[in-house]
């Protein structure tokens, strides 16, 4: 049987998330990135806890072309692709239908980009302990893909902090990262929105308003 829903919002969430990652993280190199939407509003939280700067990083899924909430790769800022080898095979998935989903995905993410980055450019991560933040953790696949981009970018430290996770996820994820601070690991799991009574969709202009109440 299910436990009862626990966080109200991702506002709630974050701020129990927070504490948790003020009781493990300190240092005055740190950046927060949250993966949006979603995760932004569980970042700003986590970022006053830190005062620490807030920013986006924006991984977009790469979905199945028949399922598309199935994940068969990502793809993040600076070209970074992570493609699920095993599945894309086990489907018999054509390198055309996989470019088709990338040129759709990246032009999303290009003007997400742009959009959230349009009055600042985005936070320097070299030599920089990194809080990756999202509202939870299922697969997993977007955030790997995160931490694989901002290894690559030159970050000293990847935490990633999340408010709910699958147990299984979180196993994996912690073999990954230097640090993950995980609140709430269910089992079963469900889905990331079955453990917040309002799991509504973040908008860009919440998005936005998020960056702008952040510590600069």
């Amino acid at each position: 049987m299910l436990e009862p829903r626990p966080y109200v919002d991702r506002a709630e969430a974050g701020q129990v998330l927070a504490a948790e990652v003020r009781r493990h993280v300190e240092g005055e190199n740190l950046v927060v990135l949250a993966l949006p939407r979603g995760g932004v509003p569980v970042g700003l939280e986590v970022a006053l806890a830190l005062e620490a700067p807030l920013d986006v990083f924006v991984v977009r899924k790469l979905g199945v072309p028949a399922q598309p909430e199935l994940a068969m790769g990502a793809i993040a800022p600076g070209g970074f692709r992570l493609l699920n080898e095993t599945l894309i095979q086990d489907l018999g998935i054509m390198p055309r239908e996989i470019e088709a989903v990338a040129a759709r995905e990246l032009e999303v993410l290009g003007e997400r980009e742009t959009k959230y980055h349009a009055d600042h450019a985005a936070v320097e991560v070299r030599n920089r302990a990194v809080v990756l933040v999202d509202d939870g953790l299922a697969t997993g696949f977007t955030m790997r893909a995160a931490i694989a981009a901002n290894r690559q970018r030159g970050a000293a430290r990847l935490i990633v902090a999340v408010p709910v996770g699958a147990v299984d996820t979180c196993d994996a994820i912690t073999r990954e990262v230097d640090l993950l601070i995980c609140p709430l690991q269910p089992e079963p799991f469900s889905a990331v929105g079955y453990w917040y009574r309002d799991f509504a969709p973040t908008s860009d202009d919440e998005v936005l308003a998020c960056l702008r109440a952040a510590p600069a």
